[in-house]
């Protein structure tokens, strides 16, 4: 069983799942369109949550969902439709509209003012005192932090916390708020199994005290488990939602085969085999699955890290006294609480940030004094975790972002001047080998749904000759038929190159990783196979625990 089902089981076995209230609806969409250049974004959809619910929203990348949620908090606003709030008509005209009838949101994407610390962006905007409260907003930081099971540094600047702690903090955020109606977009992504639970709980109080929760998630377990209510979103039109009737009378199978059904219709036969739909599957039969595809390992180091150190920047570490090796032929997964020097380390593989101490080796060669570009000429690739802030520039072309790292190089351009016939040619081609949606390679990239430039950037990455790709969080915020094919890349790596897979997502490296390295502090505290109570055993590492992974790891 995967960690986050594992944990949904118990907590249902505990009886923690407490009913809706079954009132009349907080919020109603009624008949809401939306439409953009050459596309419908949003096609007559109604929608509703109820107090004391958990109304869960489903669909693939460009189904519609953040769209929808844009025009619920006052980002968009629809071109036809009503919404009502506590049956009344309202006018959602900006984001300070919906905060002012209690829809809080926590986004994809931070809305953290980077240049603030933690605290004055919780305390932004809060102008029911003249005076602000410094130590009460600590003291309050402290508890809302304690019971989501997040630490988080009030006196940080935002710009310094990694992806994962800032969403933490978002949601930090919308609770500080109090909101009655929260949205929340992916929240479990980047936590621990722990914290997960933690949030589950949240969750469950948070229903008990009435308010309305939308939660946007691709893990169909996590909907089976926490919805009252499941609605699916395909191609802009809502194609059902499930009932609180029908979530309870089905099995966890019979509820997220009917979610698969109404995601996907004609091709969900095909997808049925996925190991992100099935929350009972095994770890022992993830594991027979993972080791069933790889091709023989060479016992050739694809690269190592000697005794490695960097510094940290702001308020995440850097890393200290790292080693570890990964092999031609392997996917060696890293696993970690994010902000544990998850960034430093994909910094300091990728040539980004310099070496302190210790020595990285590429193919057997040093390549510690090589800069990113002599790196990224040797076959070593780095797959960004921020897309849109670092892989991608979004005013450009679908077709220049896939040749940004090859920017002068022939054959693509000749004598200083571009080739635009060859690049043209060459990314039609690879927009098509890699499935990536878009009206044309002339189309800015920054208009694409999050699936469709994460596929650009594998695209540019896993092209012109890759030999080993460092993936940091490869799959986060992707949709389930998106996120398989990326993993089923990462798994391909094994036929002649080799991956490291930086991922908050535990269940991903138990379905990916040959083994997994446990970051913690900037450190290497522990090794874990995949297998039978590894998902606990990672767990422990993550959290401090590093007594029982390490003795393990020696033994191995």
């Amino acid at each position: 069983m995967s960690a986050a089902a594992h944990l949904s089981s118990e907590a249902a076995g505990a009886g923690q799942r407490p009913p809706s209230s079954g009132a009349a609806p907080v919020v109603e969409l009624i008949g809401i369109s939306k439409a953009f250049p050459g596309v419908v974004a949003n096609d007559d959809i109604s929608f509703d949550v109820r107090r004391g619910e958990v109304h869960c929203l489903l669909g693939e990348n460009g189904a519609g969902k953040s769209t929808l949620m844009g025009i619920l908090s006052g980002i968009q606003r629809p071109d036809a439709g009503q919404i009502r709030v506590d049956g009344e008509a309202v006018d959602i005209g900006s984001p300070r509209d919906a905060l002012e009838l209690g829809i809080g949101t926590v986004y994809q994407h931070s809305t953290l003012i980077p240049a603030l610390s933690v605290l004055d962006n919780l305390m932004l905007g809060d102008t029911h005192k003249l005076r602000l409260d410094n130590e009460g907003a600590r003291k309050r930081l402290e508890e809302i932090g304690s019971t989501l099971g997040v630490e988080v540094d009030p006196s940080a600047r935002a710009a310094d916390l990694a992806l994962g702690r800032q969403q933490q903090v978002e949601i930090v955020k919308a609770l500080w708020r109090g909101s009655r109606l929260l949205i929340l977009d992916e929240p479990t992504s980047m936590l621990t199994p722990q914290a997960v639970e933690e949030l589950y709980k949240v969750l469950s109080r948070l229903k008990e005290n009435g308010l309305a929760v939308i939660f946007i998630t691709h893990k169909l377990h996590e909907a089976a488990f926490l919805g009252d209510r499941i609605s699916v979103l395909r191609r802009g039109q809502l194609i059902g939602t499930l009932d609180e009737s029908a979530v309870k009378s089905a099995t966890p199978d019979q509820l997220e085969q009917r979610i698969v059904d109404m995601m996907f219709g004609d091709l969900a036969p095909s997808l049925a085999g996925a190991a992100e739909l099935k929350a009972d599957l095994g770890e022992a039969e993830q594991l027979e699955a993972v080791q069933a595809e790889p091709a023989p390992v060479s016992a050739d180091e694809a690269l190592t890290l000697e005794r490695v150190s960097v510094r940290g920047e702001g308020s995440e570490p850097g890393l200290d006294d790292v080693s570890l090796t990964l092999r031609m032929g392997e996917v060696l997964g890293v696993a970690g609480v994010d902000g544990n020097g998850q960034r430093a380390l994909a910094e300091a593989i990728s040539g980004q940030r310099k070496l302190q101490r210790g020595e990285v080796k590429f193919l057997g060669a040093p390549v510690g004094h090589v800069g990113v570009t002599g790196r990224q000429k040797l076959g070593l690739r780095y797959l960004t975790d921020d897309r849109l802030g670092e892989g991608l520039v979004p005013g450009l072309p679908v077709s220049m972002n896939i040749f940004l790292k090859l920017i002068g190089e022939a054959p693509f351009w000749r004598q200083g001047r571009i080739r635009k016939s060859a690049i043209d040619a060459r990314s039609k081609e690879l927009v098509e080998r890699f499935d990536v949606r878009t009206p044309s390679i002339d189309t800015r990239a920054g208009t694409l749904s999050g699936g469709n430039i994460q596929k650009v950037l594998l695209a540019r990455e896993l092209s012109f000759d890759s030999k080993v790709v460092v993936f940091h969080k490869p799959t986060y915020g992707l949709d389930l038929k998106t996120t398989q094919t990326v993993r089923q890349m990462i798994r391909d790596m094994r036929d002649g190159k080799a991956a490291l897979v930086i991922s908050t997502d535990l269940d991903e490296l138990l379905e990916v990783s040959d083994r997994i390295a446990v970051l913690s502090r900037g450190r290497i505290v522990g090794e874990v196979k995949p297998g039978p109570g590894a998902a606990e055993e990672v767990g422990r590492l993550m959290i401090g625990d590093v007594s029982l992974g390490a003795a393990e790891g020696a033994a191995a």
